[in-house]
């Protein structure tokens, strides 16, 4: 009986490194995905390159926020010592949003100047709160009593990761429903975001060594 225990649970987990090549990919085409709404208008070459602005700080926000999402997710994986169906699952819906995100970076890029920016905003906002979410979700299934854990996981790093975790889906909400109000303030805050984390991951990774 315990044999055949021990084989139903290797069929129910999975190893974890399918599914970061997978997940890799996916980071990898959703960056390179931003390039495409970056480009010169018919005005001369010029001026052209400078009424473009938009599209380059679109594309700075977006891309900083996929490589910190990719960050994160390498760090969550440095955590996890096998994953089964649920997880997996989970992965694909948080991927989706991460794969969406240089839909609404275009909106923004589009709109920056425009009376649009505020659906521009809001669509962008609530991806960005949804990637959050799903990772949130990711992340605490998998450590929930150690579900998914290493047996050798650090404490320190998985109470850590949890803790930096908890506020990003209320942050981006915040910032999304300021787009209401102002727009262009919620776009700003987008980008105060990305630099946060960036300053907020670069702390956690010298903390933990």
């Amino acid at each position: 009986m315990s044999d055949r225990n021990e084989a139903s649970n290797q069929r129910s987990t999975i190893s974890t490194s399918r599914l970061e090549t997978f997940s890799d990919g996916v980071f990898a085409i959703a960056a390179t995905l931003l390039i495409l709404d970056v480009h010169a208008g018919t005005q001369a070459l010029g001026s052209s390159l400078l009424h473009s602005w938009p599209s380059y700080a679109a594309y700075a926000v977006s891309f900083v926020t996929i490589g910190i999402i990719w960050i994160n997710h390498h760090t969550v994986f440095t955590q996890i010592g096998k994953v089964d169906r649920p997880f997996l699952l989970i992965n694909i819906l948080f991927l989706m949003f991460v794969a969406f995100i240089p839909f609404p970076t275009g909106l923004i890029a589009a709109h920056l100047r425009g009376s649009d920016l505020e659906p521009a905003a809001l669509t962008y906002g609530a991806t960005l709160t949804f990637t959050a979410a799903f990772f949130n979700t990711l992340w605490f299934y998998a450590s929930a009593g150690h579900r998914l854990l290493r047996p050798d996981a650090e404490p320190r790093v998985v109470s850590g990761i949890s803790r930096s975790f908890l506020p990003g889906p209320f942050i981006y909400l915040g910032a999304t429903l300021i787009a209401l109000a102002s727009a262009i303030a919620s776009v700003v805050l987008f980008a105060l975001i990305a630099v946060f984390y960036v300053i907020e991951s670069s702390f956690f990774a010298r903390s933990n060594k």
